[in-house]
C-alpha cells in the first residue's frame, strides 16, 4: 500500500494511491483511456520496485511529470495547467459566447471534459426559464430567437439603424439579467460552471462580475462565412437534434452580422477573441489562459 500526503486548503490529508483516480487525472490531460491505466500501472509499479510506501503530493507530481515527458511533453504540459487549475480554491466561472453555428455548445464540452467541471449551462435553457417567467406581451423579443428579435421590437427603429443588432441587443441585454443571476448564485454556492451562448456578450455582464479573477469570459467568432454556413449543417444533421437547418440558413445574413457584432464587442472590452476554426486550438488557447489568470490565484502544493 502507498500512502500520498499532502496539505490542502492549509490541511493535512493522507490517501491511498489509486491507478483508477490517477488515470482519470492523466484523461485530463487528453491520454486515451487505456494509455492513461497504463503509465499508472507503470508509476505503481516503479514505486513498488522502489520499496516506497509513503510519498508527498508534490513528490508523485514530479514523479507522474517524468512518466508523461518520456510519453509526450505536451502531454505533461497540459497535466501540469489541469493542476494548476484544479488546486485553485475559488469556483470557476468560465463565460463562452458566439453567434449561432460557431461552434459554442461542442467547446463547452470540451472544457467541460478537460477541466472536470461537471455544470454546464446554455444561454438557451436561461432564456426558456425566462419565457415561461415573462409573458410574451411584456418581453417579446426574448420569445424570438436572438437573430430574430428585430421583428418583435415595439418601436420600429430608424430606417438608418440595423434591426437586426438594435433586436439582438436587445434580445442579450434581457437575457443577461438571468445569466448573472447564474454566475452570482454559482459564486454563493463556491460551483464552478460553464456557461455558454449567444447571449454572452462582452460588455453585457455587470462589471463587478467581470472584475472578478475567477469569471472568465471568451468570444468564439468564425471568419470563414463559408465554413460557418457548413456547421449549420453538421449541428442540424445529427441523431439528437430536431433543429431545423432552414431556419439558420434562411437567417445566415443576421447570424452573420451578430457574428461580427461580437467581434467588435470583445475588441472594445478586451475579451480574448478566438476565431473557432480547429477545436484543439481553441481549447489550448483557452487552458492556456485561464491557467495564466485563474490558476495563478493559490500556489500550487
Amino acid at each position: 500500500m502507498i500512502n500520498v500526503h499532502g496539505i490542502f486548503d492549509n490541511k493535512e490529508y493522507t490517501r491511498r494511491f489509486s491507478k483508477g483516480i490517477l488515470s482519470r487525472s492523466l484523461i485530463r490531460a487528453e491520454l486515451s483511456p487505456d494509455k492513461a491505466y497504463e503509465i499508472a500501472s507503470l508509476i505503481e509499479d516503479d514505486l513498488n520496485k522502489k520499496g516506497i510506501t509513503d510519498i508527498t503530493s508534490a513528490e508523485m507530481v514530479d514523479i507522474i511529470v517524468d512518466f508523461l515527458k518520456k510519453e509526450d511533453p505536451a502531454v505533461a504540459e497540459r497535466y501540469l495547467k489541469w493542476r494548476k487549475i484544479r488546486q485553485v480554491k475559488e469556483p470557476l466561472i468560465i463565460l463562452l459566447g458566439g453567434p449561432s453555428g460557431v461552434g459554442t455548445s461542442s467547446i463547452a464540452f470540451e472544457i467541460s471534459n478537460r477541466l472536470g467541471i461537471k455544470t454546464m449551462i446554455s444561454t438557451d435553457m436561461i432564456r426558456e426559464v425566462m419565457r415561461k417567467i415573462v409573458s410574451k406581451d411584456l418581453s417579446p423579443v426574448i420569445h424570438e430567437s436572438s437573430f430574430s428579435a428585430y421583428k418583435s421590437l415595439r418601436v420600429t427603429p430608424p430606417p438608418e439603424f440595423d434591426h437586426v443588432l438594435i433586436g439582438f441587443r436587445d434580445h442579450v441585454d434581457t437575457v443577461s439579467v438571468g445569466v448573472e443571476a447564474v454566475i452570482e448564485r454559482a459564486l454563493t454556492e463556491g460551483i464552478s460552471i460553464i456557461v455558454e451562448g449567444v447571449h454572452i456578450v462582452p460588455g453585457f455582464i455587470k462589471e463587478e462580475l467581470m472584475e472578478r479573477d475567477n469569471v472568465v469570459m471568451f468570444a468564439l467568432t468564425l471568419s470563414d462565412e463559408e465554413m460557418h454556413k457548413n456547421r449549420f449543417y453538421s449541428r442540424c444533421s445529427g441523431v439528437w437534434t430536431n433543429r431545423p437547418v432552414d431556419k439558420y440558413l434562411d437567417n445566415f445574413e443576421a447570424i452573420r452580422k451578430t457574428n461580427n457584432y461580437l467581434y467588435d464587442q470583445a475588441k472594445k472590452e478586451g475579451v480574448p477573441l478566438i476565431d473557432n476554426i480547429d477545436v484543439i486550438t481553441t481549447l489550448d488557447y483557452i487552458i492556456e489562459t485561464i491557467s495564466n489568470t485563474y490558476g495563478g490565484m493559490n500556489d500550487v502544493e
